[in-house]
């Protein structure tokens, strides 16, 4: 048995402090709040134009900014982040050291180029030209000639402090222009970070409208009158943070935040884990006529509880909070959050508790809103579907959950250290590691004893 487990350990310093993402939400619900009462303001100050809440797509990337500042200022002014080793910055470089003009351009040929190769995939990939994508692609369109023309005054900048200026871009422009040095390893790395980056990013962009705008119409008094419609707006509001603060982490990668990528999860096990949750992989697997569907004949929670307005106010608590639970694993991470890298090691907020708190809390919210065991028309063979159907969701979701195990336990230190602490402290780990001993104790109480 390994016996790592058994040294008590005290849980490890956050990278990542509670108050950022706080400020991040503080400021995301001021912008929501503002929108909601623009009508208002707008006739009070007798401005011009439509008098009308704010709830378009464009009040919405609004709301990403709004997010984003306040995170960002708080890094840098209150925690100064800028100043940790781990940015892998010097500021002090900037006295001593001449910058190696040739390198930032071919740094600067590797980061147009791979912007380019991205573009092209976009336009490839017919998905992104349909539905909500089509948002997407046009901001990225927008964003994409303003980006080129910011980037050469900012990886000039960044050059002059950055201890080892020959990053994963620089080793790809080394290849394209066949500069010595250049290393296959870097040029993986580079790729990895940035095929995460475009994939997530489009996505991400995809849904902050729809999330946005349910909040910002919605008529809270009205909904108040019934305890399912307020807790389905709760539940809204609380995808809305998640979406809106993952996006600000998707965005947001930048070394003088400490918020760089510094890997991309290697393992292929990890992305197959990862991407099989999102479109358009999911679309062909989950649903209803796919292959996995585990709400065939469920009519759901509300259905079950028509009638019982206390139980409708209980069950919709339970179903709130999980999905608060669920938020709170996202604005944990402030300009952090990004699926299969690693930015650093997040052992506070709901991280405290337990490893994956995302996955835990969305888990368990889709069993008890879905309530697979329970089929209108009473078939047996529907229920025990649905039940093994959503038991395989849950399965994909704990070996995602296994793979960027294994690759936070690769890339840090701290991340081993919280691992062990988890093992011995954790909400779920704590009892399955106790488990684990009584089980392997015997045997090795009956192992042969060698001879005198």
């Amino acid at each position: 048995m390994d016996t790592r487990e058994s040294i008590p350990v005290t849980r490890p310093k956050s990278d990542v402090s509670a108050a950022v993402g706080l400020v991040g939400l503080a400021g995301l619900f001021g912008w929501v709040l503002f929108a909601r009462a623009y009508p208002a303001i707008a006739t009070s100050l007798d401005l011009p134009g439509p008098r009308e809440v704010m709830s378009g797509p464009h009040a919405a990337l609004v709301g990403l900014l709004a997010a984003a500042l306040p995170m960002a200022l708080w890094s840098v002014v209150v925690e100064k982040v800028h100043r940790r080793p781990s940015t892998g910055l010097d500021w002090s470089l900037g006295r001593t050291r001449q910058p190696d003009r040739a390198d930032t351009l071919i740094k600067l040929i590797g980061l147009w180029a791979t912007w380019a190769i991205i573009a092209a995939l976009y336009c490839l990939c017919r998905w992104y030209w349909s539905g909500n994508y089509l948002f997407s692609m046009r901001v990225l369109g927008y964003a994409a000639i303003p980006l080129m023309v910011l980037s050469v005054p900012y990886v000039f900048w960044i050059d002059r402090y950055m201890v080892n200026p020959r990053d994963h871009a620089w080793h790809f422009g080394a290849l394209l222009v066949r500069k010595a040095g250049w290393q296959v390893d870097e040029v993986k790395a580079h790729w990895r970070s940035w095929i995460i980056k475009a994939f997530f990013t489009a996505f991400m962009i995809s849904i902050i409208p729809f999330a946005f705008r349910n909040v910002v119409e919605a008529d809270f008094g009205l909904l108040a009158q019934r305890p399912e419609q307020l807790a389905l707006m709760i539940i809204e509001v609380m995808f809305m943070v998640d979406v809106m603060i993952g996006t600000v982490g998707y965005i947001v990668t930048m070394r003088p935040l400490d918020a760089h990528i510094r890997s991309g999860n290697p393992f292929l096990a990890g992305w197959v884990a990862a991407l099989i949750c999102y479109p358009p992989i999911v679309w062909g697997i989950l649903g209803e006529g796919k292959a996995i569907n585990y709400e065939l004949g469920t009519p759901g929670w509300i259905f079950w509880l028509e009638g019982n307005d206390l139980a409708l106010a209980a069950w919709g608590a339970l179903l709130v909070v999980l999905t608060a639970f669920y938020a709170w694993a996202t604005f944990a991470f402030g300009l952090r959050f990004s699926n299969l890298t690693y930015r650093g090691v997040l052992t506070n907020g709901p991280y405290r508790f337990t490893r994956h708190p995302a996955y835990v809390s969305k888990n368990l919210f889709w069993w008890c809103a879905t309530l697979p065991f329970l089929v209108q028309d009473g078939s047996w063979v529907e229920t025990i579907r649905n039940c093994f159907f959503l038991l395989v969701v849950n399965a994909i979701y704990f070996w995602r959950a296994k793979t960027e195990e294994a690759h936070l336990l690769r890339e840090d230190e701290k991340y081993r250290v919280y691992y062990a602490y988890m093992a011995q402290h954790g909400l779920l780990t704590a009892p399955l590691t106790r488990l684990q001993r009584l089980v392997w104790k015997p045997r090795e109480t009956l192992a042969p004893q060698p001879a005198e």
